[in-house]
């Protein structure tokens, strides 16, 4: 198909596409008109341009009701609904497309004009505008009907002064101590919503003095707009009259009582104190602990509570207290309660009913998976967690598991994989080390433990042993910032039954047109990895935000300190071993930087940054294989199949092997976008562009144009596409369709694939079509 074959196609489509959503109308009943919104204009001299479109922006979200959804202009659902004939039963392919995927029409006299104009009114008047006038008119054409909103707000009233009335109480001192803090300030204009913050951060403050039973509805703001000519308002910040004597007591703690074997038809509190006999409660540090069959060490608590006997409750400690509870992961249901035990001294017992989860579970997981690489195959994990291993809430996590990967067709007989493997962690909630650390995170700080081995078969090639093993610690500041760091991560590699079919690729056999390859023989050297890596994670996309982000940033650093010591040199011939195996000495670092935008109430923008470097020396000339980068893939640059991309320029069907896929690099580069939808409940839609490559830090002759250079920008793969995701909440099955634009390893100036496209030829589309089947987003 041609350039010009191709856009009569895609206009064509879009007619039909417009043709279809006008047709809507045709199904409409004599007077009837299809409501299309609503617009609010605002009339004002005294605010800015960008004033009236804030408010015109948020009265048009308070209007109800909203028209039909639309994508791209268009109204598809409401088009299903009124193409599909009336069901007979409730239920049936027919009721689900029209009830379910299709949209019932919404009607201009679906819309009380009267009720909006009041809310828009009111609205405004909360903020600010107390003279506050909306009229409404509708335009209508072809059969369609809009509403036009105008209000005539008048002049917004300002804040002249905001006073703090005094009185001789304690917990009028308090409120006087933050009153310079206030939200409230002269000159700033009225705003109910700002009053309400107001009062929480009164409330806020009081929590943390001792003021437990205090509400921010015992707050009152008056405002007084009588004595001032001009729009402005006085206000007063004060308590209400009937606030509860005991809202204006602070409280300390007199008893804490931890029950972390809680079961609520067994056990009551209040009044009637501790319901064991007391050879059934353990005091420690004036904690009391009823655990009668002992199955929790009492220390745990020491460290999660944050409440000693005598202390002023506070809300931040309230709060830490019950956070790190729910974070040791073994209990399934964290209750607090605070029952007043002395009121003549203002004193409560603090109550904590914990109700672990079963210490022991046993899950078997499977899953059929398929790749862009033309791999299908299957895998099955059975998994075993101990959550209480030593009655300290340490967990024990281990797993074996199985899995194949077969290649179906592809352009190279890639050969099979086979993965059989176990691991295990111990997970201990404290840092276990020679110095004391204390840690006022909401997250209980871990020291883990893991060892692995994975056994690793690629049919007809080589097999791989793969022991790992790490040791360290990972904690996190509060919810949006982690550490983890590991004082020692270990890798050992040993191969095992290396085919002459293999060694034939590294050697080359020109006579049956096979290059030289020695680049594969890194994969099957025997390779002794250890050293400290870092990671440091943010992100704030759980916060209700517009804007959101995630970055990951990680070091790895392997072999320094043995290397430093002993003098290792690998350019100058003196290599150093440990166990027999050369030992590799690197430095990499790689940072994950992901920006979400939300533009409407059902579609998003994601965009990601991917950046990396590693660097050998000393005792190592490259880093390892399994240390390297690699792109393409479906969570990577998606036009090209996993690992077929880089380095550099470099063209890896150059190579006449079964395996030229395996593509890495030393530096990586990847830039990602995509445009998210909401086509109907769980259906999403989503245009996706991705860009990036790999390079080498080196020159490597056997991999001509693979090396980082001044000229990396012409380098870069680019890559186009669209995508369906299923969200079932539980699981997202995402299928995205892309295909190359720009091929790094074509001549320079041919890389741009704009004139080569041709969705006619079949051919074309098997090699550039590429079909992506993933479990959630690819970022």
């Amino acid at each position: 198909m041609t350039k010009l074959k191709l856009k009569h196609y895609f206009g064509a489509s879009m007619a039909a596409m417009v043709l279809n959503s006008c047709s809507n109308t045709k199904f409409l009943k004599e007077g009837q008109l299809l409501y299309t919104g609503a617009e609010v204009n605002i009339k004002n001299d005294t605010l800015s341009k960008k004033e009236k479109s804030n408010l015109a922006e948020a009265l048009e979200d308070q209007l109800r009701p909203k028209p039909n959804s639309s994508f791209l202009g268009l109204r598809p659902q409401l088009y299903i609904y009124n193409i599909t004939k009336e069901p007979k039963k409730d239920k049936g392919l027919r009721h689900w497309l029209k009830y379910r995927i299709g949209e019932k029409p919404v009607l201009l006299g679906d819309v009380d004009r009267k009720f909006n104009e009041d809310i828009i009114v009111n609205y405004s008047e909360n903020k600010g505008f107390f003279n506050a006038r909306a009229t409404s008119d509708t335009i209508s054409k072809n059969k369609k009907a809009k509403v036009i909103y105008t209000l005539t707000p008048g002049a917004r009233y300002l804040i002249s002064n905001v006073n703090f009335p005094v009185d001789s109480t304690l917990i009028n001192s308090e409120i006087q101590s933050i009153k310079s803090e206030s939200l409230l300030k002269a000159g700033n204009p009225f705003d109910l919503d700002v009053i309400k913050a107001e009062r929480e951060r009164i409330d806020e403050h009081l929590k943390n003095r001792g003021f437990y039973y205090f509400s921010p509805d015992n707050i009152i703001v008056q405002a007084d707009s009588t004595v001032l000519k001009e729009p402005k308002v006085e206000l007063f910040v004060k308590l209400k009259n009937n606030t509860p004597q005991l809202a204006k007591e602070p409280f300390t703690i007199n008893k804490t009582i931890v029950f972390p074997d809680y079961n609520i038809d067994d056990v009551k509190v209040g009044k009637y104190g501790i319901p064991y006999a007391t050879d059934s409660v353990e005091v420690q540090d004036d904690l009391y602990i009823v655990d009668p069959e002992k199955k929790f060490n009492s220390r745990i608590f020491n460290r999660a509570l944050y409440f000693s006997k005598g202390d002023l409750y506070n809300r931040k400690d309230h709060n830490l207290s019950l956070n790190r509870l729910i974070s040791l992961g073994v209990f399934k249901f964290v209750k607090n309660e605070f029952v007043v035990s002395d009121s003549l001294n203002n004193q409560f017992d603090a109550y904590y009913l914990l109700t672990p989860r079963p210490f022991q579970s046993l899950r078997l997981e499977t899953l059929g998976k398929t790749s862009s690489a033309n791999y299908t195959g299957g895998e099955v994990n059975l998994n075993w967690t101990h959550r209480n291993l030593f009655r300290g809430a340490e967990q024990l996590k281990a797993s074996v598991y199985g899995a194949f990967d077969v290649q179906i067709g592809g352009p190279k007989d890639a050969n099979n994989i086979i993965r059989v493997g176990a691991n295990a962690q111990l997970s201990i909630p404290r840092i276990v080390a020679p110095f004391r650390f204390r840690s006022s995170s909401a997250y209980v700080p871990r020291t883990n433990f893991d060892i692995g081995y994975e056994y690793l078969s690629r049919t007809q090639l080589y097999t791989l042993h793969n022991f790992t093993g790490s040791f360290g610690y990972l904690w996190k500041e509060n919810e949006r910032k982690e550490h983890n760091l590991k004082v020692l991560d270990v890798t050992v590699v040993a191969p095992q039954n290396v085919s002459d079919k293999y060694l034939q690729q590294i050697k080359g056999d020109p006579a049956n047109g096979i290059m030289p390859n020695p680049s594969l023989q890194r994969v099957i050297d025997k390779q002794l990895i250890f050293g400290p890596t870092y990671t440091y994670t943010y992100t704030n996309t759980m916060l209700p935000k517009k804007n959101t982000m995630y970055y990951k940033g990680s070091v790895d650093l392997a072999g320094t300190l043995a290397g430093i010591l002993s003098g290792a040199d690998a350019k100058a011939g003196n290599q150093k071993e440990l166990f027999n195996i050369p030992f590799s000495q690197y430095a990499k670092m790689e940072h994950d930087f992901r920006y979400y935008r939300k533009v409407g109430d059902k579609s998003s923008f994601a965009s990601r940054i991917i950046a990396g470097i590693g660097y050998p020396y000393g005792n190592s000339t490259t880093i390892p294989y399994v240390k390297q980068f690699f792109v393409g893939g479906s969570n990577s640059i998606r036009a090209f199949r996993a690992r077929t991309l880089g380095p550099g320029s470099y063209d890896p069907t150059v190579q006449n092997a079964s395996f030229f896929f395996d593509q890495s690099g030393d530096i990586k580069l990847e830039l990602n976008a995509e445009y998210r939808a909401n086509l109907y409940k769980f259906l999403n839609a989503a245009v996706f562009a991705d860009a990036g490559n790999v390079w080498l830090v080196n020159e490597d002759p056997e991999r001509p144009g693979g090396k980082f250079s001044k000229e990396f920008v012409k380098e870069i793969a680019v890559g186009a596409g669209v995508g369906l995701r299923l969200d079932f909440n539980i699981l997202l099955l995402r299928l995205d369709l892309a295909m190359p634009l720009r091929v790094p390893y074509f001549e320079e100036g041919d890389r741009w694939t704009f004139d080569s496209i041709d969705f006619g030829d079949r051919n074309w589309r098997r090699d550039n079509l590429i079909l992506n089947i993933a479990i959630g987003y690819p970022f």
